[in-house]
């Protein structure tokens, strides 16, 4: 909180002080555009070249981080990153590990908002109140975890709440409207629109099904909305920032770094440049998305 002492009133004002991920979104609302969310696992293939790429993400246009933290069992991860996951506890990840990379990337960069997406056995065996300590101490912002459903929030909402963490909760096409306020009780940052029934990576949303689906989520939530699971060009993370706020590209992302390995599944030294390249084009994509829409006459499918 800002505490503002007016002298001719002799008053005291409190203003909330903004965390990383309200700062963004209110920034880009005012400057009418949405968000790029990248993905990247954690230690894929390498530390080196992981932490390279996160690095390089912000100046690529990033406006958000979504950090994978590599599990063994991923149960709604698509194969690109159940490969990726591989890889990465090959090269030695950890919950630890994708901490230390978070705090790494802090000491340069204090400004973008990172969220780790990952499941609950992981944290659990971290133990729920040291993860949400050490990762709130490391500069992570948000967390998303795939598999703890709004009913068992509070093996992890206490924790984050203390430590100011937002919980980012996923809202699927198969979310009736009587479950959706269930879903997003007590959920911050922002919602995660899971714009597929399937696992990441396998198809994509149409225009016409996100603009029936996201009016539906704003209904009951002042939350900004992310696409994801299924966003994968340029094309498609425009089209997801025009229905909503933000677009999450994971797989595409992926699959660009796993085709720049060796042979041995190691990294050659265009992998990091591949990437990062692949992120500015969809930054570009998505900074241009609203203009190009109010220019779209009325009438005329933009698709």
């Amino acid at each position: 909180m800002v505490l503002l002492f007016k002298k001719e009133r002799l008053s005291f004002f409190l203003l909330p002080v903004m965390n990383r991920i309200e700062a963004k979104f209110a920034a880009l609302k005012r400057e009418g555009r949405g968000a790029l969310i990248p993905f990247l696992e954690a230690y894929d293939p390498d530390p080196a070249t992981s932490m390279a790429i996160l690095q390089g993400m912000p100046g690529a246009g990033a406006d958000l981080i979504e950090i994978g933290m590599p599990f063994s069992d991923p149960m709604a991860d698509g194969p690109t990153i159940q490969a990726a996951g591989r890889r990465a506890l090959l090269a030695g990840a950890s919950v630890g590990h994708t901490l230390e990379m978070v705090r790494e990337f802090r000491a340069e960069d204090d400004a973008t908002p990172v969220v780790l997406m990952g499941y609950l056995n992981p944290i659990l065996a971290y133990d729920p109140a040291r993860f949400c300590l050490d990762a709130a101490a490391s500069g992570v912002d948000g967390l998303i975890v795939v598999d703890l459903p709004t009913e068992e929030a509070a093996l992890l909402a206490g924790s984050a709440a203390a430590h100011e963490l937002d919980i980012i909760r996923l809202v699927a096409p198969t979310t009736d409207d009587s479950r959706l306020p269930q879903v997003l009780l007590g959920c911050s940052g922002f919602v995660y629109y899971v714009s597929i029934t399937g696992v990441t990576g396998t198809r994509t949303a149409s225009v016409g099904e996100l603009a029936a689906a996201i009016p539906r989520i704003r209904a009951v939530t002042d939350l900004p909305i992310a696409v994801g699971f299924g966003v994968r060009t340029p094309e498609q993370a425009a089209s997801a920032v025009c229905a909503a706020d933000a677009a999450v590209v994971a797989s595409a992302l992926i699959d660009t770094l796993a085709s720049s390995l060796d042979e041995n599944g190691r990294a050659r030294p265009d992998t990091v440049r591949r990437v990062l390249d692949q992120v500015r084009a969809l930054a570009d994509a998505v900074s241009k998305a609203r203009v190009a829409m109010s220019r779209t006459p009325a009438g005329v499918d933009a698709s």
